[in-house]
């Protein structure tokens, strides 16, 4: 676990992979997301490019701090990186099991909720990273 604060840059950098992998998996496959009357449509392999570029940033950003000798906050990385990657594969679990053959709208409905408020954690915990970068960098060096 000593790993996961040493080097977050190492999980970030070989996630890019396998999102690359995902996206050529599914190809021109669409994800559709509804909300009220509006539908978001987006093309996995799109997902998956916006993924690898996130990560990849966030992947630089650790690896310039640590290259950099700039400490951060170990708690904001843990969370940083387990809710991220914690939140993605949650996410991916609950929606197998979303019933398509079997209409029962109130589970549909609450797993929805479920995997909506997921997405929005994750996206919530993104903040995490720029904070941690900029006290990084206002905090001393650390030898």
């Amino acid at each position: 676990m000593r790993q996961l604060i040493d080097k977050p840059y190492l999980y970030f950098l070989l996630a890019i992979p396998l999102f690359l992998v995902i996206g050529l998996w599914h190809g021109d496959d669409v994800l559709d997301v509804g909300l009220y009357d509006t539908y978001y449509v987006a093309s996995f392999w799109d997902l998956a490019i916006l993924a690898c570029i996130l990560f990849g940033i966030m992947g630089l950003g650790y690896a310039l701090m640590k290259e950099a000798g700039r400490k951060q906050l170990n708690r904001l990385i843990w969370i940083h990186v387990g809710f991220t990657f914690g939140g993605i594969l949650l996410v991916w679990i609950l929606s197998g099991f979303y019933r398509t053959d079997i209409m029962e709208y109130k589970f549909n409905n609450y797993l929805s909720a479920v995997i909506s408020v997921l997405v929005l954690l994750i996206l919530l915990v993104q903040f995490i990273f720029p904070i941690n970068i900029v006290y990084g960098l206002t905090r001393a060096k650390s030898k």
